[in-house]
């Protein structure tokens, strides 16, 4: 093989390794639904897949995502301090785009026997948000498309949100009524654009 050849070939591999971390950094609006699937069109994929598999609308995976983690891949809970300078460990094991905590994920994993699935990966997170969603409404009869009661359960899981725990947080009140807003929004802006029904 030629010198010429075999350069030619390891800069295809290598630039093939490289695949761009795009699902680490923030789409550039989060405010228009059209714009975040048009920057990045695996997203409405996965989105439109797990609304066919597990009947969650499009419109409410997005606004919880916007919510959990900015539709940043890796996300993580920032660091707790001890005296304000110590790092004791995150404040949870939430991570990826839908915030899932490990012990659900590991329930999600083997529920649904995705053992190869990734919070850090679109298709898996929305898959799993599906998943919980439809728990939330078999549990807690909420339904899909209520991003509402959807969100304060996903928040506070299935049975805090039985008990009522989130009514002792008005902040997480303000925030589901806002995820609510945001919902409809990204409905219409989808709507409008024609990327959804």
């Amino acid at each position: 093989m030629s010198r010429s050849l075999r350069a030619l070939v390891l800069c295809v591999a290598v630039a093939g390794c490289g695949g761009g971390s795009s699902n680490y950094a923030a789409p550039d609006n989060l405010d228009n639904a059209c714009s975040i699937v048009s920057q990045n069109p695996d997203y409405l994929r996965a989105f439109k897949r797990t609304e066919r598999k597990w009947g969650v609308p499009v419109e409410v995976q997005m606004a919880t995502i916007y919510q959990e983690s900015k539709f940043i891949g890796n996300a993580r809970t920032p660091y707790r301090f001890t005296l304000g300078v110590i790092p004791a460990g995150r404040q949870s094991s939430a991570y990826g785009y839908s915030q899932a905590l490990d012990g659900t994920w590991k329930e999600y994993l083997e529920e649904t026997g995705q053992r190869r699935a990734k919070r850090d990966d679109i298709f898996d997170a929305t898959d799993f948000m599906g998943w919980y969603m439809t728990r939330t409404q078999e549990r807690n009869g909420i339904a899909l498309y209520d991003t509402r009661n959807q969100y304060l359960a996903y928040h506070e899981g299935h049975s805090g949100y039985r008990r009522g725990s989130y009514t002792r947080k008005a902040w997480l009140m303000r925030v589901a009524a806002e995820l609510d807003d945001r919902a409809v929004l990204y409905g219409t802006q989808l709507r409008a654009c024609g990327k959804i029904r």
